[in-house]
């Protein structure tokens, strides 16, 4: 029997996948039955609210979804009888059809996955995106074929549980500090990033972030061949920006002004894009115009609304302190920043250098809302609000024409969203409700 831990995206992909293939699987998650009807239409057993023992132990394997800590206690006791532990990532590349393209890091994987996945699409590839965004890889298996083009986003919860993960092109956006609530230091948390690279062999493709410390040169030798983006130094081969113009081995591509993403991070979210599509020979002209077209994704800086000339941002996406720093690097000045949610570990003192002279006033949420106003200090004045629509009306009120109300937490949405993405659909609700009623 195949335990799967985690009843959400990834774990019902998997117990799918499993019972697909005859293999006899049976679901656990500790939480709510969030997913119970999609698995018992399949004839699939679990239980919920609880973890049973026995299942852990008596499992042939066990496959986590990332959700889950591999150091809760029914995992550490399979693990002391010798019981395989792997993540849904490791499951679906056993049988997934076609070549892997994976993307981690810890800012910029959902733009770079999802722009990575148009440009192939424009040049005629057959392409699946998914992974830690839209589709579970599980779920990519049954549609790949031998010519597929798999375009995954990983995270370092998946990699953490991978013994043959193998992606042909294995990209390293950058490292920063996050999820230091699940990982003991920084330290533990960057090795796990690297884990991409590990079964990689010399044929491979490696794509490494050159102005990030913590990304190059890699702490251990490896085997692939390295391919390096730069936004400040030229690099051959690879992806580079010089005087305004982006490069891709030695070759022009396109202006930089005409990238329509907003920030200095999506120019390397680019560039990266650059180097892992070289692999598949994508015309310049195909490069250049979908670059150029593309808007980015949902809840990554995305435009919300126009209130009495004030301009409303959706960044629910920016889970991590630095990911934060880099939106309100983003604007020029006059931003009301909605920052707080669930605290992940990492000190939020780096904030004050990106708000001075930038963020005018700071609207705090949250559990995090104390930890973060004793970080800031008084680099800018703070409110605090009991919910984001509170926030967003606050926002509107603290503002005037040519100012920007950025909602950019620096936090996990835990505490009072299911995910990201209903605390980034909540926030444009909003909006859209003080629209109607200014």
């Amino acid at each position: 029997m195949t335990l799967v831990v985690g009843m959400a995206r990834s774990g019902v992909a998997a117990a799918r996948l499993l019972k697909s293939r005859g293999e006899s699987v049976f679901v656990t998650d500790s939480g709510k039955a969030t997913a119970s009807d999609q698995l018992n239409a399949v004839g699939i057993p679990w239980e919920a609210g609880q973890h049973t023992l026995s299942h852990f132990l008596s499992a042939d394997e066990i496959v986590v979804s990332p959700g889950v800590p591999l150091n809760i206690k029914p995992l550490e006791a399979a693990r002391e009888k010798g019981v395989p532990i792997i993540s849904e990532l490791e499951l679906a590349s056993r049988y997934l059809k076609g070549e892997i393209v994976g993307i981690t890091g810890s800012n910029g994987k959902t733009t770079t996955t999802t722009l990575v996945g148009a440009i192939l699409k424009a040049a005629g590839k057959t392409v699946q995106v998914g992974g830690n965004i839209g589709t579970a890889m599980c779920g990519l298996v049954d549609t790949s074929t031998p010519d597929t083009i798999n375009v995954v986003e990983v995270s370092s919860f998946q990699l953490d549980g991978i013994v043959k993960f193998r992606p042909r092109v294995a990209a390293l956006l950058n490292v920063t500090p996050d999820h230091l609530d699940r990982y003991p230091d920084f330290a533990a948390y960057r090795q796990s990033k690297f884990r991409i690279f590990m079964n990689q062999r010399d044929d491979d493709i490696a794509v490494l972030n050159r102005d990030d410390a913590n990304v190059f040169p890699p702490p251990f030798g490896f085997r692939p061949h390295p391919l390096l983006f730069s936004r400040t130094d030229g690099v051959s081969p690879g992806a580079f920006r010089f005087g305004g113009m982006l490069y891709l081995n030695g070759q022009a591509i396109m202006a930089a002004s005409d990238v329509r993403l907003r920030g200095e991070h999506n120019i390397e979210n680019v560039l990266a894009s650059l180097a892992i599509t070289s692999r598949y020979a994508v015309p310049a002209a195909t490069l250049c115009r979908l670059i150029g077209e593309f808007d980015g994704v949902e809840h990554r800086i995305e435009y919300a609304g126009k209130i009495k000339g004030v301009e409303f941002f959706n960044d629910s996406k920016a889970t991590n302190v630095d990911s934060s720093i880099k939106a309100v690097n983003s604007f020029e000045r006059n931003v009301i920043l909605i920052l707080g949610g669930r605290d992940k570990g990492a000190s939020y003192q780096p904030l004050v250098k990106a708000m001075d002279g930038k963020v005018k006033h700071v609207l705090l949420i949250g559990e995090a809302a104390e930890k973060i106003a004793a970080a800031i200090g008084t680099v800018s004045p703070t409110s605090r609000a009991q919910t984001l629509e509170e926030a967003v009306q606050q926002g509107l009120a603290l503002s005037s024409p040519g100012d920007v109300v950025l909602l950019s937490p620096a936090c996990a949405s835990y505490d009072m969203f299911e995910n990201y993405e209903h605390r980034g659909r909540v926030f444009k609700s909003a909006v859209e409700e003080l629209a109607r009623n200014a």
